[in-house]
């Protein structure tokens, strides 16, 4: 089959995994093995990218704040002694950091990922949109959009407590839902939007018609 009119018109996407791949290939002359696919495809991952800017903002940055190692401005981080280290600390201190890094791993092994590794197979493509056509493409706990922040299949009882692969056990939750759920509980989500239309008779906020909005957003 002809690569431009299987791309144009025969391509079937259920995620941007083709073009990606196909993409890659031909930037790197038709050849590439599978780690370096799997890092193209990771630059696309929006989810992946917010878990580790919550991991900069509410762990490894305030922890070297509190140690006086560097200071924000903003979305800046300024490291405080760099304009006072010649080339070669800089240097010696890098190498120190990679020993450490080096360090760690070898006595932690593979468990240090454990926290972001899935072992299990994605959930089908087909089996992905009913579920997220299901939840209206909303998080099912914190009610974001799929536009504002990407959206994952959580397991209700999770797989390591005996968790089923099936539709029935599927929710939908943005990233940051999902990292902090983890695997501690069973807590279905799927209910929750009927939250949203419980309407108390003394809620200004409930009761609109003859009042002023003061404020508005996509949940209310």
């Amino acid at each position: 089959m002809n690569l431009i009119e299987f791309v144009k018109t025969k391509m079937r996407m259920s995620h941007i995994y083709q073009p990606v791949m196909i993409k890659s290939l031909l930037e790197n002359y038709g050849k590439l093995n599978v780690i370096a696919i799997a890092e193209e495809l990771l630059k696309y991952d929006q989810a992946q990218i917010e878990y580790y800017i919550n991991v900069t903002k509410n762990m490894v940055g305030k922890v070297l704040q509190s140690h006086d190692i560097v200071e924000k401005e903003k979305d800046i981080y300024i490291l405080k002694e760099y304009n006072v280290l010649s080339a070669e600390e800089r240097k010696n201190i890098i190498n120190e950091c990679e020993r450490k890094i080096g360090e760690y791993i070898s006595k932690r092994g593979e468990k240090i990922w454990e926290h972001r590794r899935k072992n299990r197979r994605p959930v089908p493509g087909t089996i992905r949109y009913e579920v997220l056509k299901r939840a209206k493409f909303r998080c099912e706990l914190c009610g974001i959009t799929a536009e504002e922040k990407a959206l994952e299949v959580d397991h209700i009882t999770p797989k390591n407590h005996g968790g089923e692969d099936s539709i029935n056990n599927y929710q939908a939750l943005c990233y940051t839902c999902n990292a902090q759920k983890k695997d501690l509980d069973d807590t279905d989500f799927r209910e929750q939007e009927a939250v949203y239309h419980i309407k108390k008779h003394d809620c200004i906020f409930c009761h609109l018609e003859n009042r002023k909005i003061q404020y508005e957003n996509n949940l209310s």
